[in-house]
């Protein structure tokens, strides 16, 4: 029997009355479990409840009728800050500053000041107890609604051996029990891992296993993508099933999510937590090599949350629709996080164009992100003119670089909408600089400044500051939104953390007043015959063409060249064009060894799952074409 729910122990007691609790010590005593069973039972549950006063009474009543005491399981601590007394050496630190006192009083009082996510729900809840947070299909959950259940979620998660620190890994859609699991795992102390769902069943145990994740929940339509490989999760202790995707019933081995959480406590588990102390680990999208798992602070996440806020121009009534995936950091940190932290409302759904489009009608939604390619996916959506979008007075994008012909496009299909533009990376938790809507158009294409708490800076090869207008160099950050570390990487976290700044791995340039223009990834920069080519530029050329909707510029090998430019084209709808008027569109808009040497057109370009292209897979692809 679960510990915490005992036939006895009616929802009543959670009122914590004196006189209640103790009738029900009796009465479980009474009812023929052994004494000791009956007091531990009812002291796993006061725990959580934090009431010493109750505590000490319960240990008086069944050490009297039935010599027995309270013995707590390994890892349980009563509040230190009302079930004990101070010591008079306990009493000497307050004498003296020094790291070590002032840890133990931190941690003593550290439900009282600290300052983590886990506690984000419950002061939204205080301010907006009945308002709705979460709308997941028919599911509606009010803030305190949600707060009770990542409580329940967290001692249920403690009750299976989490400790803090302990991975818990994710494979789901954008659901509730999603965001069940994240909270609930922020409360415990465990680190919270979302695994990409669109992964293959062998790059998801990597993860699982590089990550030495102990618990796996997965959604039961995901469920055919792990099955074959679950044998290889050595680190795995439980799993746990999710039915939110197709409403299916556990398979073998796995404990169904809602039948696991349910009867545990709505009360916050006692665990000591720390602004510093890691809360999750996200794995890059390996568009170049393997994934790396970054490990990101509760510090990380809060700063980055306020930036957002304040950069973004988030309120208590926004309504945010999140069709873009939730394990991605972008999606959940730069705007479903943050949105819950202010009190808004989160509206949870897949990345069904049609369906954004219709959601934004139907929930009258004030904001909406999304990378550049799902953007003109609505645009060019049949169904665009036939939605109220008057309410979407804000528009982010990211991820990508938007091509600048397309945000015109937006800013005249929105002429009401602000128009924000967050670079970033999974490293920065995400987000890095910001280009604001009141720049959108004064300074089109640019990635804008370092958001409020960050730094940034253009660096040549030898780690000098670039400060030249349109110079290249790398662009490096640094700040509070800065990852911890990357797991089991040393060296390429130091490498990344060099000379006291983040480095990205782009280039980017400068304009007279500070602002970042991207230019392209350091490994996108194609080197032909002995000229640099910037990618970027190029696609933009392409993109003034009418007839095309996206396009990728790579750099293919070629025995003259060393590399050769390459641009993979996707057409407009319908559009039809040859690759010799491609050839002179360009010949007409850029320097001849800047031209494309092959125009490859194709029907989809292939992207990770938050819309960014994969230009290594096309470079594998075409590399014998010339």
């Amino acid at each position: 029997m679960c510990l915490y729910s005992h036939p006895q122990i009616e929802p009543a007691t959670e009122k914590n009355h004196l006189g209640s609790v103790k009738k029900q010590t009796m009465q479980i005593v009474s009812d023929g479990d052994s004494p000791k069973r009956a007091t531990n039972i009812i002291y796993r549950w006061l725990i959580f409840k934090q009431t010493p006063i109750i505590l000490i009474e319960i240990i008086r009543i069944c050490t009297a009728v039935n010599g027995y005491t309270l013995k707590p399981k390994q890892g349980d601590k009563v509040m230190a800050n009302s079930a004990s007394l101070l010591s008079q050496q306990d009493k000497e630190r307050y004498n003296t500053i020094n790291k070590e006192n002032i840890d133990f009083i931190m941690e003593r009082n550290n439900s009282i000041n600290r300052w983590v996510i886990a506690d984000m729900l419950r002061r939204t809840s205080y301010h907006f107890p009945d308002k709705s947070a979460l709308v997941f299909n028919d599911i509606i959950r009010t803030y305190s609604e949600l707060e009770n259940e990542c409580n329940q979620v967290a001692n249920a998660l403690l009750d299976l051996g989490v400790k803090k620190y302990d991975r818990v890994a994710i494979l789901a859609h954008n659901t509730h029990h999603h965001l069940l699991t994240w909270m609930g795992s922020a409360k415990t102390g465990a680190i919270y891992l979302a695994v990409n769902y669109l992964l293959g069943g062998d790059d998801i145990a990597y993860c699982i296993n590089h990550s030495e994740s102990k618990i796996f929940i997965v959604e039961d339509s995901l469920y055919p993508q792990v099955k074959d490989v679950l044998n290889k999760m050595p680190s795995v202790k439980s799993l746990i099933w999710s039915n939110q995707g197709e409403g299916r019933e556990a398979a073998d081995n796995f404990i169904d999510f809602d039948k696991w959480y349910s009867s545990y406590p709505a009360t916050a588990p006692d665990v000591i937590l720390r602004i510093e102390d890691p809360a999750q680990m996200t794995y890059t999208s390996g568009t170049e090599s393997l994934p790396k798992g970054v490990i990101i602070s509760n510090q990380s996440l809060i700063a980055e949350y306020m930036g957002c806020i304040i950069d973004g121009k988030y309120d208590s009534s926004d309504i945010n629709i999140n069709a873009l995936p939730i394990y991605h950091c972008a999606q959940r940190d730069v705007f479903m996080n943050p949105i819950f932290w202010l009190g808004g409302t989160n509206i949870f759904m897949g990345p069904n164009i049609g369906l954004i489009l219709q959601n934004i009608a139907k929930y009258r939604a004030t904001m909406f992100f999304a990378p550049p390619t799902v953007w003109i996916g609505m645009l060019r959506h049949p169904d665009f003119d036939k939605y109220d979008l008057s309410s979407l007075v804000k528009c982010y994008y990211g991820a990508s670089i938007m091509p600048r012909e397309i945000l015109r496009e937006l800013l005249e299909k929105f002429p009401k909408a602000g128009v924000y533009n967050y670079y970033g990376q999974t490293e920065l938790a995400p987000y890095h600089t910001i280009l604001k809507a009141e720049d959108a158009m004064s300074k089109i294409g640019s990635a804008g400044m370092g958001g409020l708490h960050m730094e940034s800076r253009i660096e040549d090869n030898d780690g000098n500051a670039v400060t030249e207008i349109d110079l290249p160099g790398e662009i490096c950050g640094r700040g509070p939104h800065v990852m911890t570390m990357y797991f089991k990487e040393p060296d390429k976290t130091e490498e990344a953390m060099k000379g006291g700044w983040f480095h990205s791995g782009d280039l980017g340039v400068l304009d007279s007043d500070r602002y970042i223009t991207v230019v392209d990834r350091k490994k996108d920069m194609i080197k032909t015959g002995g000229e640099n080519v910037a990618s970027r530029e190029v696609e933009e050329a392409v993109y003034l063409h009418p007839d095309v909707e996206e396009v990728a510029v790579v750099g293919i090998s070629h025995p003259k060249w060393v590399e050769a430019v390459a641009a993979v084209i996707k057409l407009k709808a319908g559009r039809t064009t040859s690759e010799e008027e491609m050839m002179a569109h360009c010949k007409a808009k850029l320097s001849s060894f800047k031209i494309p040497k092959k125009i490859i057109f194709v029907d989809e370009l292939p992207k990770t799952p938050t819309g960014k292209i994969l230009k290594r897979n096309m470079r594998e692809s075409y590399r014998d074409i010339f």
